[in-house]
């Protein structure tokens, strides 16, 4: 059986421990292993905190949509938010790349994407009604 659950929150800083809570409820809720809890919690920590701080550059009156998905061998996560559109995915390729350089020659930033990027099955973007939509797939542990 698969089970869904959303949430919408506004994208503060001040919000982010609910984005966490929100994400440690519904592992709770779902028999979630501890691994995949501490994936997931990292993931909307990660996004969450890009959006506001990367997306937006300040807290802000618009909202984040977060949805988590647990299916019998995967899990989902959904995140969307309204930032200028912004595909991740070309930045964590830029910068998983650039992990082969010499510190002084990395560009800033982006590791926090590929850790993303690297933790997941499958990792997608749209831009949906003004909306950045990135969905993430992970195999889930029993």
């Amino acid at each position: 059986m698969t089970v869904e659950t959303q949430c919408v929150l506004q994208a503060s800083m001040s919000c982010l421990p609910l984005a966490t809570a929100f994400v440690e409820d519904f592992c709770n809720h779902h028999d979630i292993a501890p691994n995949d809890r501490l994936r997931l919690a990292l993931i909307a920590e990660e996004l969450f905190t890009n959006t506001v701080l990367h997306g937006l550059g300040v807290d802000g009156d618009t909202c984040v949509r977060l949805a988590l998905t647990a299916g019998p061998t995967q899990l989902v996560m959904v995140y969307e938010d309204t930032a200028s559109p912004f595909d991740p995915l070309p930045r964590a390729a830029q910068a998983l790349a650039d992990l082969d350089a010499p510190v002084t020659e990395r560009r800033a930033g982006g590791i926090g994407l590929v850790l993303i990027t690297q933790m997941a099955d499958h990792v997608s973007y749209a831009r949906v009604a003004g909306w950045n939509r990135l969905n993430v797939a992970l195999s889930r542990e029993h």
